[in-house]
């Protein structure tokens, strides 16, 4: 009687381990259930990166061998791309740490070292030692303003930059170069590339707030009056593209030491 209640208890135990087992591999399939993504469509946001970064590159060619208006146009198109990649990772949700640390390296490049050797190569070698470190402050800004940009990935505000951000301070330098491309050497000239080449870098790790423009959704709905401004400005720059480049730029740079000057001399509002 004692080994065929033993039996029936054993083949319960074994019933309720087999159970036991078949209830928990829907719990196994759940865990290994979902499909991977796919890796490759992390390429694509990667691919406009590297086009931005060949931009800078043929830049760095073209103002080697005198082609000054090609280089600024160059540094334009890397701009474009740079702009694109983020823009893309987001929609696509492809971003990654890979991703971030690329782009800066990327940005080094095309709006750290392109800017500063094309406008060396066009005016300010004229100027000797001083024109070299003109281009030095401006690529070593670029570079500190990276690195300050990678510190505070996902902490700072989106809607706003630390310090001019190295697109816009090499579109400057670029819109300067392509203006007077053309131009023959003078000292009045190279002094005010140096200026201006020089002032792009300190904005660059200047304690201003600059607009990103990251808060316009471009994938919802934006009013009619958005759509003509945006058709208004391309006809503008279409006009005379460099010298309206040129004029964009210098008013973006302005923008944070008027805004900061704005912040700290006005008056509280009484009541």
């Amino acid at each position: 009687m004692n080994n065929g209640a033993e039996q029936d208890q054993d083949k319960q135990n074994l019933f309720a381990v087999v159970s036991s087992e078949d209830s928990e591999e829907p719990e196994f399939e759940e865990l290994s259930g979902p499909v991977k993504k796919r890796r490759g469509i992390y390429l694509l946001p990667n691919l406009l990166t590297t086009g931005a970064m060949f931009g800078g590159f043929y830049a760095i060619l073209a103002a080697m061998n005198g082609k000054f208006e090609a280089a600024a146009v160059a540094i334009f198109v890397a701009m474009l791309f740079d702009g694109l990649d983020g823009r893309v990772a987001r929609m696509t949700h492809t971003e990654s740490d890979f991703g971030v640390q690329y782009d800066s390296l990327s940005d080094m490049v095309s709006f750290g070292v392109a800017p500063a050797v094309v406008s060396f190569s066009w005016m300010l070698y004229t100027l000797g030692k001083l024109g070299w470190a003109g281009a030095f402050i401006y690529a070593s800004c670029a570079a500190l303003r990276l690195a300050r940009f990678n510190t505070q990935v996902g902490t700072a505000d989106s809607r706003f930059f630390s310090g001019l951000a190295s697109p816009a301070a090499a579109g400057l330098v670029a819109a300067m170069v392509w203006t007077g491309y053309d131009a023959e050497p003078s000292r009045s000239l190279a002094l005010m590339a140096l200026f201006v080449t020089a002032i792009a870098g300190l904005l660059m790790v200047a304690p201003l707030r600059y607009s990103s423009m990251k808060g316009v959704d471009f994938r919802g709905r934006v009013p009619f009056v958005a759509i003509f401004a945006i058709v208004m400005v391309v006809s503008i720059i279409l006009i005379d593209p460099p010298r309206m480049l040129l004029a964009m730029a210098v008013m973006y740079a302005l923008s944070g030491p008027l805004v900061w000057c704005w912040r700290r001399f006005r008056k509280p509002v009484e009541g």
